[in-house]
């Protein structure tokens, strides 16, 4: 039985509330279904389109946990990787300006920023307590030599929930670092925060990531599956806008038409985009204004580099406003200002939707060769629904409809994508090379054509032994053991006359029985049938040495220059 004060019986005042985004839609649709009470209200509460505000997930401040992290700011290298891994967003690096620092509160400690580019700032790493779920990924995660965080409980630091707040006043500073590089990156503010996740997800980390890296301009077209549960739980919704008002654009649909959903999407930027384009052409021809003619030229040469189109089409945007030119292709320009800015397109799901139930679309999309980037969060099982064995499960694997070990080996969907030659591929795992993510994230969006990362993530299903907490050490095992080897493959180089085929980890080096033994998933077998545990774990262990020989072989193998072929 729950003891709680006797007053409470009477009271008329409730917890603080925190104020975030559309007060008005907060107020009036957000605090009564978080109150229970969502079937109360109307009909016309909601807009008839389906659009729904984004940032609502800030105001949940839900403080669950029972531990959270502390910084121990004399111990921190500033490598910011607490940040790169947090699921929830809820740890992140500030820089301080001198006078801010000066002004901060009492408790509110900041030390030199290391780095160059960093020298007018100082530095802080700060948590967010009521948003923190707990897990200690940042902590596991953390290489400093004394640990950078403790965990210690919620109670002792809540006074840090007003640091956070301080820390998010800040005056907005460019990126002194390359947000191409895993410490620069957490330099970007998440576009994706405080979703639905479980503590130590293994997949929200790449969703959050990926909007650091692209998020202002950014399409995602997302499979029913934990993701849509995550991103898409109404009213509680992760993804915000930057402070110039853009952010990513994110809908839902079902496993089985996601790829041809995205690619409907995909056709219809396209489109779009290059009426524009020749709208742009025409009045480049016409136009007798000399700053628009210059602005139409830039935006004309860069608007499709991903790095320059943003600032190009800001400046064509502004010319467009200050022209006395009112020709129809003007005007066409101006009122389809929103399409100048390259988009980046992302098809997003888990493996029962990319291995399975949704393939057969994703296959045509990959085969199309449109300009379409897809990552696929793999946790090998329907995660979402109950835990069901997907063609990304295993051999030798429990789950349900596989209650005796999967008897089948798991679909390889990198090869499968690799054999269409135009395919971008890459296959990560953020806990064993947070840069290779990044550098296979940045490689994929660059690609013109289909690109395809597929993401190991770790999953409450797999049942890791040691907790989520080390979900990224576990990442990091998978890869060691020869479970989930790193690679790239690069239509690009053949064009060069290179292999295209790059492997990015080393020899297995640890026990792959090992890994295994470690995760419910398939060490519940071996007490229910230890002999069938045993030869297909062994099946396993033998498919995938002669898996990661292959790919060795694929990397090795001289490619012949197609300048000598002709």
């Amino acid at each position: 039985m729950f003891k709680y004060p006797a007053s409470w019986a009477d009271t008329t005042e409730g917890a603080e509330v925190c104020h975030c985004g559309d007060e008005e839609y907060i107020r009036a649709v957000v605090r009564p279904i978080l109150a229970q009470q969502g079937d109360k209200l109307p009909v016309s509460a909601m807009d008839p389109a389906g659009f729904m505000p984004l940032g609502t997930a800030a105001c949940e401040k839900r403080g669950v946990a029972i531990n959270i992290p502390e910084w121990q700011v004399e111990n921190c290298i500033q490598c910011c990787q607490c940040s790169f891994v947090c699921p929830h967003a809820a740890i992140r690096p500030f820089l301080f300006t001198k006078e801010e620092a000066e002004q901060a509160p009492a408790g509110c400690i900041t030390h030199k920023a290391n780095g160059r580019g960093m020298e007018n700032y100082t530095f802080r790493i700060q948590v967010d307590p009521l948003d923190c779920q707990g897990c200690g990924s940042c902590a596991d995660v953390c290489p400093a030599r004394e640990k950078a965080l403790v965990m210690k409980p919620l109670e002792s630091q809540m006074s840090e929930q007003d640091n956070w707040n301080h820390c998010l006043s800040l005056s907005e500073k460019a990126n002194p670092l390359d947000k191409f590089t895993v410490r620069g990156s957490q330099f970007q503010r998440p576009l994706m925060e405080f979703s639905g996740a479980c503590a130590g997800c293994g997949e929200t980390p790449y969703m959050k990531l990926m909007t650091q890296l692209f998020g202002e301009r950014m399409y995602i077209a997302n499979a029913t599956g934990c993701a849509q549960a995550m991103f898409l739980s109404v009213p509680s919704i992760p993804m915000v806008k930057d402070s110039a008002g853009h952010g990513p654009a994110l809908s839902n649909s079902l496993f089985e038409n996601n790829a041809e959903y995205s690619l409907g999407m995909c056709l219809s930027v396209d489109q779009q985009r290059n009426q524009v384009k020749t709208h742009a052409k025409a009045a480049l021809d016409t136009t007798s204004d000399a700053a628009l003619k210059a602005a139409l030229e830039s935006w004309l040469q860069d608007g499709d580099d991903g790095d320059k189109t943003r600032a190009v089409s800001d400046a064509l945007i502004a010319a467009l406003n200050q022209t006395a030119d009112s020709s129809a292709d003007v005007r066409f320009l101006r009122d389809n200002a929103d399409q100048l800015v390259k988009k980046t397109m992302w098809m997003y799901g888990g493996d029962g939707w990319a291995y399975d139930i949704g393939y057969g679309g994703l296959d045509h999309v990959l085969a199309s060769g449109i300009d379409v980037n897809i990552l696929v969060v793999d946790n090998e099982l329907y995660a979402n629904t109950g835990g069901q064995a997907s063609k990304a499960t295993p051999i030798g694997a429990v789950a349900q409809f596989a209650a005796s070990g999967k008897k089948t080996p798991k679909k390889d969907l990198g090869m499968i994508a690799m054999n269409y030659g135009h395919v971008y591929v890459a296959q990560v795992s953020m806990g064993a090379n947070p840069a290779h993510v990044v550098k296979a994230l940045k490689e994929a969006e660059a690609h013109k054509g289909p690109s395809l990362v597929i993401a190991y993530a770790p999953c409450i299903n797999h049942g890791i032994a040691k907790s989520m907490k080390v979900s990224q050490a576990e990442q990091k095992l998978a890869v060691e053991c020869g479970y989930w080897p790193l690679f790239r493959y690069s239509p690009e180089l053949a064009a060069e006359g290179k292999n295209p085929f790059q492997l990015d980890s080393k020899a297995p080096s640890a026990d792959i029985q090992e890994f295994l033994g470690g995760e419910t998933r398939y060490a519940s077998l071996e007490k229910k049938d230890p002999e069938a545990s045993k030869k297909l774990r062994a099946e396993l262990a033998e498919a995938y040495a002669e898996r990661y020989a292959m790919l060795k072989q694929m990397a090795e193998m001289p490619y012949p220059d197609p300048s000598e072929a002709k």
